[in-house]
């Protein structure tokens, strides 16, 4: 269960990111056709941590897991559906947003990683919309305010009742000293094309703007009375079915439960193993390849289910990524390693490509976007080791890419009889798995050059050892056996022994390099600035919005700019 009652070996509480539907205790899901309902109705004390009520639909990340797994079995389990509408089960508030007692009373990891993943799911909303075709209408009964309206913000339509007290508000500033952190500012004017003059004014008001005002100054889309809001509702429901690109056909498949053991010493999956090294603070992840062959066509696929290699692979990496970012706070970096044949990987990857226009297909590639996307914004060094019985090919060669340093093994070790490694490119490393600005990791690395794009290209389908890979600009350093341990080792040593706070910045400025996109901005522009004022006295002080609001005494600020 998301946030089950368990006990780290820091003593922390363990949050589980793993749920499902029986098991939630914030959202249910009603599928009707082509239609899915996802009805938020936050139980108050239902909250992951002790000292604070979800009172008016308020959320904390637990209420978040279980949206983000809402969405993600409406994906998966709901071919059929092609618009979800997302409303409140309480009476007059459609949601207050984030909990502001869960804020005050978390650490600052936490109130970091907490916006980081409402992004994501945030994210998850819109990339469904655009590449699922499973379009999003949001039905604000109420006050939306902070978090509430942006996550109406992430949906395709926002529908108000127009009853006198309806309303949209970003009220952090004036309120908490804060931003609105899971995108509000970047969606309000680069998604919704607010005018700059009419953000700033609505972002430094508490009550929000209802009525009339919201649909004028395009916060929301259209407003109804109470009487006539379902109505209106099911008219729009049937327009977006009417041109809808979700093309799925008969049952979807299942979303079962992980096969994970937790122990002293890391996570170990049937494909994943996480083994953490507390006095290093590394955590080693290994991705194992498929030990049999994809399925001859997609009704085998079906057969499969979430058993699918790819799937499988991407859910459990997933679920270790999330592990490791809120439950293994002093873990530095994450290294990455594989081990197993290259040609099944390939195997794999082939049959993607060749089924891309299949519905399940396409859920499964972008669902590695998704997650090689989480591993691109995770605040810990990243690096890949390339070996003697790696199988870094193909969409797995991406972990290659996306890490700060990869160091590959020139020739065998001494002692080892396994063949020396190789990267295999294909046609997944030329488009299917852009980040988050856009560009596929190669393009972002080769910027410079983009012929140095086209060189790879060019050399898809062969087995490129460790010179040619670094010749190529595929790989940080190429090593041999004499040097490689001690190479590694002092290179792990120095950074691990870095400022945390100085690496986070500098690995994020690096990783995306290039052009902006309202999703990039999201994650390193807004991400950094709230990260920032996380810190800062005038939010989090003994004095300060986040920990005097409610109280009656009005906070006192350190009037200073810097």
């Amino acid at each position: 269960m998301a946030g089950e009652d368990r006990a780290l070996a820091n003593g922390a509480k363990f949050i589980d990111f793993q749920t499902e539907p029986t098991r939630y205790r914030h959202w249910t899901i009603d599928v009707a056709g082509d239609v899915a309902t996802l009805t938020m109705d936050v139980d108050e004390n239902g909250g992951l941590f002790e000292g604070y009520q979800l009172k008016l639909n308020s959320y904390d990340l637990g209420v978040d897991i279980e949206l983000a797994d809402a969405v993600q079995r409406l994906r998966f389990e709901h071919p059929e559906v092609k618009v979800v509408v997302m409303r409140s089960g309480k009476n007059r508030v459609f949601c207050a947003g984030a909990n502001i007692r869960m804020l005050a009373g978390s650490t600052h990891a936490h109130k970091v990683n907490f916006c980081k993943f409402t992004n994501e799911t945030r994210n998850g909303l819109e990339d469904s919309s655009e590449n699922s075709g499973q379009k999003f209408i949001c039905v604000v009964n109420g006050t939306a305010a902070g978090g509430g309206y942006e996550l109406a913000l992430a949906t395709d339509h926002i529908i108000m009742a127009d009853d006198g007290s309806a309303a949209v508000a970003l009220p952090e500033v004036p309120l908490l000293a804060v931003l609105p952190g899971t995108g509000g500012l970047t969606r309000v004017v680069d998604k919704r094309k607010v005018r700059r003059d009419h953000a700033d004014y609505f972002c430094t008001i508490e009550e929000g703007i209802k009525g009339k005002r919201a649909v004028q100054w395009r916060l929301v889309d259209e407003i109804a009375p109470n009487s006539k809001l379902e109505a209106k509702l099911a008219e729009r429901v049937r327009a977006m079915a009417a041109t809808s690109m979700r093309n799925g056909e008969g049952k979807g498949i299942a979303l079962t439960p992980l096969h994970r053991k937790i122990d002293g010493n890391g996570l170990h999956y049937d494909f994943v193993d996480v083994e953490i090294d507390r006095a290093q603070r590394i955590a080693t992840i290994t991705i194992k390849a498929p030990e049999a062959a994809p399925p001859v066509d997609v009704a085998g696929l079906m057969a499969q289910g979430d058993a699918f290699w790819s799937l499988q692979v991407a859910r459990e990496l997933d679920d270790a990524i999330l592990h490791l970012r809120i439950n293994e706070l002093d873990t530095a970096m994450l290294v990455f390693k594989s081990l197993g044949e290259g040609a099944s990987v390939l195997a794999y990857d082939d049959f993607l490509e060749k089924n891309k226009a299949h519905w399940l297909v396409n859920e499964i590639r972008h669902y590695w976007k998704r997650v090689l996307k989480r591993i691109d914004v995770t605040s810990r060094t990243l690096v890949t080791l390339v070996e003697p019985g790696s199988c870094f090919v193909g969409t797995l060669a991406e972990l290659v890419f996306a890490a700060d340093r990869s160091y590959m093994l020139v020739g065998q070790r001494d002692g080892d009889n396994r063949a020396p490694p190789a990267i295999v490119l294909n046609a997944m490393n030329f488009g299917p798995y852009p980040m988050s600005h856009g560009l596929t990791r190669l393009q972002s690395r080769f910027q410079a050059d983009a012929s140095d794009v086209d060189a790879a290209q060019a050399k898809i389908g062969e087995a490129l050892d460790a010179e040619i890979a670094e010749e190529l600009g595929l790989v940080t350093f190429a090593l041999d056996d004499i040097d490689w341990n001690e190479e590694v080792r002092v290179f792990m040593e120095e950074r691990t022994s870095f400022s945390p706070d100085s690496l986070t910045g500098m690995e994020a400025n690096l990783r995306f390099v290039g052009p902006e996109t309202m999703e990039s901005k999201i994650f390193a522009r807004l991400t950094a600035w709230q990260n920032w004022i996380f810190q800062r006295p005038n939010a989090v002080g003994e004095e300060g919005a986040l920990r005097r609001y409610g109280t009656g005494v009005k906070a006192q600020f350190d009037m200073t700019r810097v």
